[in-house]
């Protein structure tokens, strides 16, 4: 049998991660640390924003949401679901998850959408990005915990960390998707007629764009739901708490209410987010 003997190289690619991240560590700890406080309290404020509304005006909110974006018999189901995660007694936790969620897609639109600008309009960001992003798609979700814990400890700010890894890049490549679909010659007659790059952007390529964007909006809210479980590891909160808690005690009826809970969240955010890119399509078919 031939034998194929590879030269004895040895790469201590892990010793100079951990020396850059070390590094990063001591260096930025200040950053660090404001970055914990203005997360942990977006979270913790929403939370307590959303549990101060009664329970039967939430339902009423997304019986309106399910109705205006969908449907009636959507909005029926939509406020079912939600009263049936109340009734598991899950409802403390729903908001914290709502809140976990909503603060990651914030953050990813506050990042993503500029990022994704930059990449249709620069051909060197787009070449730097792309295996960026190729990465942190790929890259196993568990992986994204271990410098979570490190930066930031045990909590739902290292679940933002955490999430923001992986449902970023949606956003991120669907906006500079939908920013060179755009008609070229609607660019140039926005050009010819004096508009400035700026304008044309603001004023033309964006509100043509918006559907598209609106979609990698949608992608990245399910995946910002889909990293639930998984963040409760290091730490998170709300329903994918629940999900680690049943499994450690073999809990089945635990572990069903949970899971359905985040199965009901996910079709109630999923819908509602695609009626919102559909009302957006149509009313610029009209215009």
């Amino acid at each position: 049998m031939l034998m194929i003997q590879f030269p004895d190289i040895t790469f201590e690619a892990g010793k100079y991660v951990d020396e850059f991240v070390s590094f990063l560590a001591n260096n930025l700890e200040v950053l660090f640390d404001f970055i914990f406080f203005i997360t942990s309290r977006s979270i913790s404020g929403l939370t307590d924003f959303l549990m101060i509304i009664p329970w039967w005006l939430f339902i009423v909110i997304i019986f309106l949401l399910g109705w205006y974006f969908k449907s009636l018999f959507s909005g029926v189901l939509y406020g079912l679901f939600i009263f049936l995660i109340g009734s598991f007694g899950l409802w403390e936790e729903m908001m914290i998850t709502i809140s976990i969620i909503l603060t990651a897609v914030i953050i990813c639109l506050i990042i993503g959408i500029p990022l994704g600008i930059a990449m249709a309009f620069n051909k060197w960001v787009s070449m730097i990005l792309r295996p960026i992003l190729d990465a942190m798609q790929t890259m196993p979700s568990f992986v994204y915990l271990i410098p979570a814990i490190f930066f930031f400890g045990l909590g739902n700010v290292s679940a933002i960390f955490a999430t923001l890894i992986y449902s970023l890049p949606p956003v991120i490549r669907l906006t500079d998707l939908a920013i060179r679909g755009v008609d070229k010659e609607v660019v140039e007659s926005a050009h010819s007629f004096g508009s400035s790059r700026w304008q044309t952007l603001s004023k033309v390529q964006l509100p043509q764009a918006l559907p598209t964007i609106m979609a990698g909006v949608n992608q990245t809210t399910m995946m910002a739901l889909a990293m639930v479980v998984i963040a409760s590891m290091v730490g998170a909160s709300g329903l994918g708490e629940q999900v680690l808690v049943s499994i450690n005690r073999i809990d089945i009826a635990l572990g069903f209410e949970a899971g359905i809970s985040i199965v009901f969240l996910a079709i109630i955010i999923d819908r509602i987010t695609n009626g919102i890119a559909e009302k957006v399509q149509r009313r610029g078919g009209n215009q």
